[in-house]
C-alpha cells in the first residue's frame, strides 16, 4: 500500500481542523486551550484510509500567525499540501504566508479545499474560486483545481477524497534503501513504554531492536516498539507517520527539533552553506544579519555571511549560516527563514553543503552544486574540495546521494577523471599536480644530494599533503616507471649516484686514508680532514661496497675489514670453542676500544655469537 503524508495550510479560522475531522472523524485539537479558544495551537495528526491502496496521514497545523513556527514544523516532510481557504473570506495574510512556506519547502503537489462553501453565495464562491486559481498559477507547486467543500453538509468531501487518492498515487516514492532519518515533532512518556517520539520518516527504514542515535547530543537508544499510522509494526519505511518507543531515554533528551538516525554518517552541524531566496516584501539580508532558521522540525538562530553582496528582496544568493545551536542537515534539505524581530517569514533556503570547510569564511559559489544528477554533483564537490578531497562516507549526507546509488555514482565519477584513493575522492587535476610535485621534489633532492641513493620516503611524504595522496602518488609514479621505490628510499628511474670530478679526487684520498687506517678505521671527524663532504663520500663508498660502516660514524676499508673478520674467525676456530676478548686482542692487535665495536658488528651479521664475555662462531659462519 502506498502511504503519503498530507499537511494542512491556511489562514486561522478557515476550517482546517473541521475539514480534517470531516475527512477522518478525528478531532486533531488535543489541548484544552485549543478547544477553549477554538483555534489550533500545536500540531495534530489523523490517518485517512482511501481506496486504490492509498493510505494517508494528515498533519493539521496552526493557522494563527503566533504559531507559524509550529506550522513550519508540521509542514516539513509532507508529500502533499492541503491548502484550506474559506469561501466567505478568500485569500488572507496567513494564506499567503503559509503558501510561501510550502513553496520554500519544495512541496511538489497541492490540493486546494475552498471551505465553508455552504455559507457563500454562488456568485461570491465563483469569484473566490477564480481568485484562488489565478493566484496559484504563479506558484511552483502543482495545484489541483480548487474544490468547494463543506465540513458541515459534507458537500465536496467525496470529490476531495478522490483527488487526494489521485495525487497520492502520483507522489514520489521515497527510498527505503537510504540512510534512516526521522525529525521529531513530538515526545512524551507512556507508562510501560518509556519515552515515545513521533515524526515523519524522511528516508531509510527502522526496525524494532535497532539502535538509533538522537542528534544533536548523540544519545543512543534501542527501539522497543514501532507504530505506523497508529498500527503496531516491526519496521517503518519512509513517508510514514511513525511513533517509536525508546526505553531508557529521558524525555528531555529528545524533543521537537531532535533527529533520529542510525548511521554514523549523520552529524550535527553549526555551519551550513545554503542558497537563500528572499520574498519581495522582505528586507535585504546583510552581513551578520541575525535570523531564525527552520530546518526539519528545528528552529535555531543564525548569523549569515553572503558570498558577495547583500541579498536584495525578491532575489537569491549564496549564504553561509552560522547557527547558534546544532542541527542535522543533508544536501537538498529545504528550510524557511524568518526575521529575528519582528518575527515574520522572509524567505527560504536550500542546503547545498551541510558540512562546509572552515576556510574560506565566505561560501564558495554554490549554484553549480545545485544539480539533480548525483554524479555531476559529487564531481563538483570533489573539484572544489582541492587537496582535502571528499571522504566516501560523506557522499550520502554531504552530497545528497542515496545510499543505494553510492556504488554506481562512485564508479561514474571515477570513470570521468576523479581519482579514488583508499576511502577518499580527489580531482584528477589535484592528483596530477601532486604527482608532478613528487617528481620535482625527488629530482631536487637528487640535485642537492647527488651521492645519496635516493630520497627518504618520509621526507617526500611530508612535502605533499595530505599524506594519503603522498603515499598514493608514489605508487602511481612507480607504476608509470617514473619512480623506483627501494625500501624506505625513492629515486627517479634512471638516477644513479655519481661522483663529480672534485668528489672523485676526494674519494681517492679517502680510500687511501681508510686503507692506511687498517683495522682501526676512521671516524667522520677524522675523515673530514680529507674534505667537507667526507660523510657523503664515505656513505657512497659503503653503497658501492668499497667501504663498511660500523656504528654511527666509524668507516673501514672493505678489504681491511674483511681481513680483520677472517683473523677473528680463524682465532675462534683455533681455540675450538669460545675465544676470549684477550685472545682476540692478541690476535688482531686491537685495543678493546676498537675491538668491541667490531665484535658487536660481527654478532649482528651472524658471523659470531656472544657467550659470556667471549665469542663463538655464529650461525652464518658454519
Amino acid at each position: 500500500m502506498r502511504h503519503v503524508v498530507i499537511g494542512t495550510a491556511g489562514h486561522v479560522d478557515h476550517g482546517k481542523t473541521a475539514l480534517v475531522r470531516a475527512l477522518t472523524g478525528v478531532d486533531t485539537d488535543r489541548w484544552e486551550e485549543e478547544k477553549r479558544r477554538g483555534i489550533t495551537i500545536d500540531l495534530g495528526f489523523a490517518s485517512l484510509a482511501l481506496d486504490d491502496g492509498i493510505a494517508a496521514s494528515i498533519v493539521d497545523v496552526p493557522g494563527h500567525e503566533d504559531f507559524v513556527r509550529n506550522m513550519v514544523a508540521g509542514a516539513t516532510g509532507i508529500d502533499i499540501a492541503l491548502l484550506v481557504i474559506a469561501a466567505d473570506e478568500g485569500i488572507m495574510p496567513q494564506t499567503e504566508e503559509h503558501l510561501a512556506i510550502l513553496e520554500f519547502l519544495g512541496i511538489k503537489s497541492g490540493i486546494v479545499a475552498v471551505s465553508k462553501c455552504d455559507i457563500a453565495e454562488p456568485d461570491w464562491l465563483e469569484l473566490v474560486l477564480a481568485e484562488v486559481s489565478e493566484r496559484l498559477e504563479r506558484s511552483p507547486i502543482h495545484w489541483e483545481e480548487p474544490i468547494p467543500v463543506s465540513s458541515v453538509t459534507g458537500e465536496g468531501m467525496d470529490n476531495l477524497k478522490a483527488v487526494i487518492a489521485v495525487v497520492g498515487r502520483g507522489s514520489v516514492t521515497r527510498s527505503a534503501d537510504d540512510l534512516f532519518r526521522m525529525p521529531v515533532d513530538r515526545s512524551f512518556s507512556v507508562a510501560g513504554a518509556g519515552t515515545v517520539v513521533t515524526g515523519t520518516t524522511w528516508s531509510g527504514s527502522v526496525s524494532t531492536g535497532d539502535t538509533v542515535r538522537i542528534l544533536p547530543g548523540d544519545a543512543k537508544a534501542r527501539v522497543r516498539s514501532i507504530e505506523v499510522h497508529g498500527e503496531a509494526r516491526k519496521s517503518a519505511e519512509p513517508g510514514r507517520r511513525t511513533a517509536l518507543a525508546l526505553p531508557n531515554v529521558a524525555r528531555d533528551e529528545v524533543r521537537r527539533g531532535s533527529v533520529l538516525v542510525s548511521s554514523e554518517d549523520w552529524q550535527a552541524t553549526t555551519t551550513l552553506d545554503v542558497i537563500a531566496t528572499l520574498l519581495a516584501t522582505a528586507r535585504p539580508l546583510t552581513q551578520r544579519s541575525r535570523i531564525r532558521v527552520h530546518l526539519g522540525t528545528a528552529e535555531v538562530f543564525a548569523r549569515l555571511t553572503p558570498q558577495a553582496e547583500d541579498i536584495a528582496p525578491g532575489s537569491a544568493g549564496s549564504v553561509r549560516l552560522r547557527l547558534e545551536a546544532p542541527v542535522v542537515a543533508r544536501w537538498g534539505d529545504r528550510g524557511v527563514l524568518r526575521s529575528y524581530s519582528p518575527v515574520a517569514t522572509i524567505g527560504g533556503c536550500v542546503v547545498v553543503d551541510p558540512m562546509p570547510p572552515r576556510r574560506p569564511r565566505r561560501p564558495q559559489a554554490l549554484e553549480k552544486r545545485v544539480v539533480n544528477d548525483p554524479a555531476t554533483r559529487v564531481a563538483e564537490f570533489v573539484m572544489l574540495s582541492g587537496d582535502r578531497g571528499i571522504s566516501v562516507s560523506e557522499l550520502s549526507v554531504r552530497c545528497g546521494v542515496n545510499q543505494a546509488e553510492l556504488p554506481r555514482v562512485i564508479d561514474e565519477v571515477v570513470s570521468n577523471g576523479v581519482v579514488k584513493i583508499q576511502s577518499q575522492l580527489f580531482a584528477g587535476a589535484v592528483v596530477n599536480e601532486a604527482k608532478e610535485r613528487a617528481r620535482s621534489e625527488v629530482e631536487a633532492y637528487h640535485q642537492s644530494y647527488p651521492l645519496k641513493s635516493g630520497m627518504p620516503r618520509g621526507l617526500l611524504r611530508a612535502a605533499i599533503r595530505p599524506p594519503v595522496i603522498a603515499d598514493a602518488v608514489q605508487g602511481l609514479l612507480r607504476d608509470e616507471a617514473t619512480l623506483a621505490i627501494e625500501g624506505e628510499t625513492v629515486r627517479l628511474v634512471g638516477f644513479e649516484a655519481k661522483l663529480s670530478e672534485v668528489q672523485g679526487a676526494e674519494a681517492d684520498a679517502l680510500r687511501r686514508t681508510l686503507r692506511e687506517a687498517g683495522n682501526e678505521g676512521r671516524t667522520v671527524t677524522e675523515l673530514e680532514s680529507v674534505g667537507q663532504g667526507a660523510r657523503d663520500i664515505a656513505e657512497f663508498l659503503v653503497r658501492i661496497g668499497e667501504a663498511k660502516r660500523i656504528g654511527a660514524d666509524r668507516y673501514y676499508d672493505a678489504s681491511e675489514l674483511e681481513k680483520l673478520k677472517n683473523d677473528i674467525v680463524s682465532e675462534i676456530a683455533r681455540v675450538g670453542g669460545v675465544a676470549t676478548p684477550a685472545q682476540l686482542r692478541d690476535k688482531t692487535g686491537l685495543s678493546r676500544k676498537f675491538l668491541i665495536p667490531v665484535l658487536e658488528w660481527l654478532d649482528g651479521e651472524g658471523v659470531t655469537a656472544r657467550e659470556g664475555d667471549g665469542r663463538r662462531l655464529g650461525p652464518n659462519q658454519g
